[in-house]
């Protein structure tokens, strides 16, 4: 991905609200196979980490990515966006 290409999903993902939230027990198989199934609805998703869980967000972020075969497009704080598009028809189209 370039830096174009991120800051353009950077800049969707503002307006996002966070569909997932990270609380105590981190990251469990449960809410990994939920955050798959999301993106079969949406192809950029926010995840907030809350103050409750000790992980580091950028650590949760790529391990998150890796078990849902997405990318990490930014870490910001406590909340991180992922971006996974879809293989038949992708609805967000990256600039060149």
């Amino acid at each position: 991905m370039t830096s174009k290409q991120r800051a353009y999903l950077k800049s969707l993902a503002s307006n996002l609200n966070p569909v997932f939230q990270v609380g105590k027990s981190s990251l469990t198989p449960e809410l990994t196979a939920a955050i798959g199934e999301a993106f079969n609805r949406n192809e950029l998703i926010k995840i907030a980490v809350l103050k409750n869980c000790a992980d580091d967000p950028g650590e949760l972020a790529e391990m998150v990515a890796g078990r849902t075969h997405s990318q990490v497009v930014q870490v910001i704080g406590k909340r991180f966006v992922l971006y996974k598009p879809d293989r038949d028809k992708p609805k967000i189209v990256l600039p060149k």
